[in-house]
C-alpha cells in the first residue's frame, strides 16, 4: 500500500515532526531554564535497506545528491541549500535545517541542531548506496536519535512505526527513481514550491 504523507494538511504536519525530530509527545526540558541537554538520553536507531536492480554507483547518482531529499521523501516545498554547497562537510538545507556533517563516495550523513527551548534529541540520519554485486546493490538507511522524551513504551513503539512506514515508501522511492522510474503524481495534479510535480 502507497502511503501519500505529503498529500495532504495532516501528512505535511507528520512530515515536519518527523523531520524536526521534535515530535508533539515530548516534554520540556527539566533543569536549568531553556537547557537543550538531555539528563538521560536513551538512543536508538532504526536500520532500513531495500535492494535494487542497478550498480550502487548509478544508484547514488540518480539519488544521492543533498537535495534530492526532496524528490523522494516528497516534500512539497522542496530543498535549498541554505549554507555552504551541495554535497560539502558543512552544507546545510532547508529539509529538517539538516547539516551534512559525514561523507563517502557513496553514502552520507546528516545532523539536525538544537533548537531553542526544546530537548536535544540528536537526530542523526545516515544514507548509503551499497554495492551488492556488479549490477545490483541496495540503498540502506539509517536514524538514530534520542527517544527518552517520549512518555512511554508505547509511545516509543508508535514513534518507531511511524518513523519506519515513512522512511521505508522514502526507500521505495529510491528504488524507483534508480531503476528509471518515475514517481506517480499526486491526485490532482499541482506542483511543489521548487516547480517540481507533486505527489
Amino acid at each position: 500500500m502507497r502511503i501519500h504523507c505529503t498529500r495532504t494538511a495532516a501528512g505535511c504536519a507528520f512530515v515536519v515532526a518527523c523531520l524536526t525530530g521534535a515530535g508533539n509527545a515530548q516534554t520540556p526540558p527539566t533543569g536549568a531554564s531553556g537547557s537543550v541537554v538531555v539528563a538521560k538520553p536513551t538512543y536508538t536507531s532504526i536500520p532500513m535497506e531495500i535492494t535494487v536492480n542497478r550498480p550502487a554507483a548509478e544508484v547514488w547518482k540518480r539519488i544521492g545528491k543533498y537535495c534530492d531529499v526532496a524528490e523522494w521523501l516528497e516534500i512539497p516545498a522542496g530543498c535549498t541549500i541554505t549554507s555552504g554547497k551541495d554535497g560539502e562537510f558543512g552544507a546545510v538545507r532547508t529539509v529538517g535545517a539538516e547539516v551534512l556533517v559525514s561523507k563517502t563516495e557513496l553514502s552520507y550523513t546528516y545532523a539536525q541542531t538544537p533548537k531553542e527551548g526544546q530537548p536535544y534529541n540528536l537526530y542523526h540520519g545516515t544514507l548509503e548506496a551499497r554495492p551488492l554485486t556488479a549490477t545490483t546493490s541496495k540503498i540502506v538507511y539509517t536514524l538514530f536519535f534520542d527517544n527518552s522524551m517520549l512518555p512511554d513504551d508505547a509511545a516509543r513503539a508508535a514513534d518507531r512505526a511511524r518513523r519506519t512506514e515513512r522512511f521505508m515508501q522514502a526507500l521505495r522511492n529510491m528504488k524507483i527513481l534508480a531503476e528509471g522510474g518515475k514517481l506517480p503524481p499526486a491526485a490532482g495534479g499541482g506542483t511543489t514550491a521548487n516547480g517540481a510535480p507533486s505527489r
